[in-house]
């Protein structure tokens, strides 16, 4: 706190603003100064923080204070910065009781506010706490935050956390008279059962696909009629992926806590599911909307987003998929601001061959066959094809298979040969910034996924015929890799080649 020349009152209060998953830091500056009495609150804030005035002011009020009949203005700065969001209550509401000579302003300096308040003068919680933590640790600041969100704020490591349940308690502690204790980071959650492959009668070689795409982080299409277990498969799948490292759930729940999806502070090694329905649209998808949220894709990052129905989607939604698929990165612009989320993803996607489902099976299928296929098919683009790497096509299952008992192998066995796989891969890419075959691109895609000769011949002929693109070609020599990394093998042979391109889906002819 200090005065201006002309005696005013002036507190600053740190905070951030939430871009993406950068956190910006911003000064909260409260003047108490002559005047007709107001409460004015500058610095492109948005509608939640233009209310803040009122929570403030109930909040204080709450605690048996009451509001100077002054001229009250608060600066956010920099200005030209936008603000979104109802943590900056906490901050503003501390910066006007520094300004007050409430407290003390060098105890202010060390710490930034984050936070929501209520009109009884409780700390509720808001997004975003986790990113406010880790910029606050590398300004090496304290951070005051809601008594709730402390496990989560802990997890940044050494920093001293204040969790207040409420404004008047964090004032006793500033004060001294009642301290709060530091909060213990939260729980990792125990990992959540699912499906297990035993479960699937038959299609061994979806399930082969499957776990191809398990082991390198491809992505995967299933086409069959309804009732194939298609989205059973999918489902299995988070079973048989290795579990997060602790600095990829770092990352999964920096995004899931901008998106405030981050439960009691309680960080998950379980790989991310998300599953929206066909009728999700373009913002739910990729983010977006007034306040620029984490859509689906971003929410799914280093783990798996299952589009069950594809051609059901719109077409529009679909492709936007396509830049965050290739560079693992989702990008909204806006007038205002350019937010950039991580979707580092593996999509599972699943559909019907036609739309009546039954294509191929004379007994069931529409009249219209085989041009009800063409068309439902041509509903999904083929720039958006190509960027799966395995397409099955999934056969329906007859009462024969379902009498069969259950399989030899479930997910814990395949699961341990995915993770062998992923720790091959782990080792190869240790130096390079890339974490699965899927990734790896440039010159070491061209070192790494090299077949031999006789697999270079088999490639050549075989892009020729399938009329491959270059991003088909480059593809196949990914899943031929990790075909080879299951197999225990340092080298890419024919045989895997052969395998690889039996999961690619050929061009139509004109």
């Amino acid at each position: 706190m200090f005065k201006d020349r002309d005696s005013r009152m002036v507190a600053i209060a740190r905070t951030v603003a939430y871009l993406g998953l950068e956190a910006r830091s911003v000064e909260v500056q409260c003047q108490v100064a002559a005047g007709v009495p107001a409460f004015i609150v500058v610095g492109l804030p948005d509608k939640a923080v233009a209310e803040s005035r009122e929570r403030v002011r109930a909040a204080i009020a709450a605690i048996g204070l009451s509001l100077p009949p002054k001229r009250i203005t608060v600066n956010l700065s920099p200005a030209d910065l936008p603000k979104e969001g109802s943590h900056y209550d906490l901050p503003i509401a501390v910066a006007l009781l520094g300004a007050m000579g409430i407290v003390d302003p060098e105890t202010m300096a060390s710490y930034l506010f984050v936070g929501e308040l209520g009109l009884d003068g409780r700390v509720t919680a808001s997004p975003g706490v986790l990113l406010a933590a880790l910029h606050a640790s590398q300004h090496q600041l304290g951070l005051v935050c809601p008594a709730e969100q402390g496990p989560e704020a802990a997890w940044a490591g050494t920093i001293e956390v204040i969790a207040a349940p409420d404004l008047l308690t964090l004032l006793n502690h500033f004060k001294g008279t009642s301290i709060i204790s530091p909060p213990a980071p939260g729980q990792v959650d125990a990992k959540v059962a699912g499906p297990d492959l035993a479960q699937v009668k038959g299609q061994e070689t979806a399930k082969r696909a499957l776990e191809i795409a398990a082991a390198g982080g491809h992505n995967l299409l299933f086409c069959g009629p309804p009732g194939a277990g298609k989205s059973l498969m999918a489902a299995c799948l988070p079973g048989i992926l290795p579990e997060l490292t602790a600095a990829e759930a770092l990352e999964v729940s920096m995004v899931a806590s901008v998106a405030g999806e981050l439960q009691g502070g309680r960080l998950v090694r379980q790989r991310p599911f998300r599953s929206p329905h066909h009728s999700a649209s373009m913002a739910a998808l990729v983010g977006g909307g007034l306040r620029v949220r984490p859509g689906e894709v971003s929410l799914a990052h280093l783990g798996v987003l299952f589009l069950d129905e594809l051609p059901e989607f719109q077409r529009v939604v679909l492709d936007s998929l396509r830049q965050p698929l290739e560079t693992g990165t989702v990008s909204v612009a806006r007038a205002n601001a350019h937010v950039t989320f991580p979707a580092r993803v593996q999509l599972i996607a699943a559909m019907n061959p036609c739309r009546c489902g039954h294509l191929g099976d004379a007994s069931l299928a529409c009249a219209r066959a085989p041009r009800c296929a063409a068309d439902y098919q041509a509903k999904v683009s083929g720039p958006m094809l190509d960027r799966i790497d395995l397409h099955v096509d999934v056969a329906a299952v007859s009462a024969a298979d379902l009498i069969l008992p259950p399989p030899a192998e479930g997910s814990e066995e395949v699961r341990a040969r995915v993770c062998a796989a992923r720790d091959r891969q782990t080792h190869r890419y240790a130096q390079t910034g890339f974490r699965t075959n899927a990734e790896v691109d440039g010159d070491l895609l061209a070192e790494v996924c090299a077949p031999d000769e006789a697999g270079r011949k088999l490639l050549a002929q075989a892009a020729e015929a399938m009329r491959l693109s270059a991003r088909g070609y480059t593809r196949i020599l990914r899943v031929a890799r990790t075909i080879a990394d299951l197999a225990g093998n340092d080298h890419v042979g024919r045989i895997h080649i052969a395998e690889a391109l039996s999961y690619r889906r050929q061009a139509p002819r004109n």
